[in-house]
């Protein structure tokens, strides 16, 4: 059984250029947590789109057969890093249905502020 879409939008993305340790876990960060239940790889590509410039991607990764994956975006280099403290929204589309979760950690602060939320299905 197919469980997912194969397009979803998450419209609120932020990454704070501030951190208050800089140990990896620590460090504010945007995440899309990939679900693939299905039986063949999730070939995924995400679109980042912004308020005042030309949309950048996409951005490319693969998703095993029955796998997850804890996607930051602060680490998405290719073609461009995603840039720090600047509005965004992202547009993820795959070639097989998956599940999409968008978790915001905020350390700007020493108490840690955490978001997490069902990206918005589009069918």
């Amino acid at each position: 059984m197919d469980v997912g879409h194969r397009m979803w939008a998450i419209p609120e993305g932020y990454i704070p250029g501030k951190s208050f340790q800089s140990e990896r876990e620590f460090v504010s960060h945007e995440t899309a947590c990939i679900l693939n239940a299905g039986g063949a790889p999730a070939n995924v590509t995400i679109e980042v789109l912004f308020e005042d410039r030309e949309p950048v991607g996409p951005y490319r990764v693969v998703v095993g057969a029955k796998r997850t994956l804890h996607l930051r975006f602060n680490d998405l280099r290719d073609p461009e890093p995603v840039p720090r403290d600047t509005p965004y929204a992202c547009v993820i589309r795959s070639d097989v249905p998956i599940v999409v979760q968008h978790t915001r950690l905020d350390s700007r602060d020493p108490h840690i502020s955490l978001l997490s939320t069902i990206a918005f299905p589009i069918t």
